[in-house]
């Protein structure tokens, strides 16, 4: 009597070449999420030209070359949406991992700073961009050297652990922020956060917010599919509607301060006369490499270098572990898989961010957003890229969605990840205290890299208090000696000149 057995053919096509029903995923899933994480993201469209543009730099122009607000704006948002598309494609055909990249908030506001500070000895957008260029360039080849994964694969579990709650928490507040729903008071002296304005929820773009989160939480409880997409769409056309009958438009920041404080924040919902436009490429190719060394000085350059490089170094690291953690990808240790592929590709877009004169682009947490929509492949990333290109076209059509209306996925998906904080140990003081300041740290401070630093930190020193030293592995000593030096930078750098 013999036997046979049938053997399914190997999957061809999208589903072979992204490995999608191997990851329990289907092309509808992908598409959902790829969608989901642009929606989310997508506001970086706008906020980039807010941060960038407005300043004069030394040269007396704006950011792009220019010096009319409007045109430095408009260049900045197409090349934003430019590179965040072709790196986040690069990123799903490469590393075949659903998180997506764009221009990182926290080094654009480094960049602005730099101008505001410098702007007198002459330096300008593009010597910045330079440097964005030369950090890029170094954290590839500590990739290609190994380092980074080296790096990546010493953390311990548990700060693993505390890093995607930490992030879960961070993204919450982002949520609520942009939002409106909490806020920094207007008045001087008093908490340093509130509720809404003057402790209660004023303003329709809050209510919507509200809506927004309520919504997408019954129809997660009640498990319909494309929940998180269905609620941000809701939301928008109910904010559509608001703008349509209360003609509220948007917040103004003046020098006497914010009008209008119950207006949308970033974007006024209503429908578009026109759902095309043509995108100026004009400010990709603005750098200059070693400018900023001669007008800067090289201690000055070094240390902003420095800066870039460990958020870029470890934002990139919680980011990738709690997406991974999320979609349910990493292995036993703790690790995804191509995680070179993914550094690989992250390295390159912080060089491409910079060339492109747009601030350095760096993987978005805001992509667990369409991982907990189903995405757990590359090709929700190339959705979200191919999304990014068309938004350079039809940047009117996608400019109709307010934060209020995306910022309810973001909370709903930073309490998910927090679900992970069963898994650490309270009752191990070695592992608990550095993991809450790992977690705590990352909202407080607005800074990914601050929380994960503070955990590295704080696990060397509980083991030595222990005397447990040597069970810290040797990358972790190296790398808790340089996050002392990433937070003192600012007297130090003082010392050094």
């Amino acid at each position: 009597m013999s036997t046979q057995t049938t053997r399914r053919p190997a999957p061809t096509g999208l589903d072979g070449f992204f490995k999608i029903s191997e990851r329990g995923s289907t092309v509808a899933r992908e598409v959902r999420g790829g969608f989901v994480t642009f929606f989310t993201m997508v506001y970086i469209v706008v906020l980039n030209p807010i941060i960038l543009s407005g300043a004069t730099d030394g040269s007396g122009l704006m950011i792009g070359g220019v010096a009319d607000l409007e045109q430095s704006k408009l260049l900045v948002a197409v090349g934003t949406a430019v590179i965040a598309g072709v790196m986040s494609i690069l990123m799903g055909l490469v590393a075949n991992f659903p998180i997506a990249l764009a221009a990182g908030l926290g080094i654009n506001g480094l960049i602005a700073g730099m101008v505001f500070t410098h702007a007198a000895e002459g330096i300008t957008f593009a010597d910045l961009m330079g440097l964005v260029v030369l950090e890029g360039i170094i954290i590839l080849v500590l990739v290609l050297t190994g380092f980074r994964k080296a790096v990546f694969r010493a953390i311990p579990a548990p700060l693993k652990v505390a890093i995607s709650v930490g992030i879960g928490l961070f993204i919450a507040f982002i949520g609520v922020i942009d939002a409106g729903f909490a806020r920094r008071p207007t008045s001087p002296g008093s908490v340093p956060s509130e509720l809404g304005i003057g402790g209660s929820l004023n303003g329709w773009p809050t209510l919507v917010f509200v809506f927004g989160v309520f919504l997408i939480a019954v129809l997660l409880i009640r498990k319909v599919k494309g929940a998180i997409l269905l609620g941000i769409a809701s939301a928008t056309v109910v904010a559509i509607l608001i703008e349509a009958i209360f003609k509220i438009g948007p917040r103004i920041y003046t020098d006497q301060g914010l009008q209008n404080p119950e207006a949308w924040q970033l974007t006024v919902p209503a429908l578009p006369e026109s759902i095309t436009n043509t995108p100026d490429l004009g400010i990709l190719g603005q750098f200059s490499l070693l400018g900023s060394f001669e007008k800067l000085g090289m201690v000055t350059a070094v240390m902003f270098v420095f800066s870039l490089l460990l958020a870029d170094f470890f934002d990139t690291m919680g980011t990738v572990v709690a997406i991974g953690t999320e979609a349910e990808l990493l292995d036993e240790e703790g690790n995804p898989p191509h995680t070179d592929r993914i550094l690989v590709v992250d390295s390159i877009a912080a060089i491409a961010g910079g060339a492109g004169g747009v601030s350095s682009n760096t993987s978005y947490i805001e992509s667990a957003a369409g991982v907990e929509e189903g995405a757990r492949t590359g090709l929700a990333s190339v959705v979200t890229g191919v999304l990014f290109l068309l938004a350079t076209f039809l940047a009117p059509l996608f400019a109709i969605v307010p934060s209020e209306a995306a910022a309810p996925a973001l909370v709903i998906v930073g309490f998910l990840m927090m679900m992970q904080v069963k898994n650490i140990d309270w009752d191990d003081m070695e592992v608990a205290l550095p993991a809450f300041l790992t977690i705590v740290l990352m909202p407080f401070t607005y800074n990914i890299t601050v929380g994960i630093g503070a955990g590295f930190i704080a696990w060397v020193l509980v083991k030595i208090a222990r005397g447990h030293a040597r069970q810290v592995h040797p990358l972790l000593w190296i790398v808790s000696a340089f996050f002392v030096i990433y937070f003192v930078k600012t007297p130090l750098e003082g010392v050094l000149t």
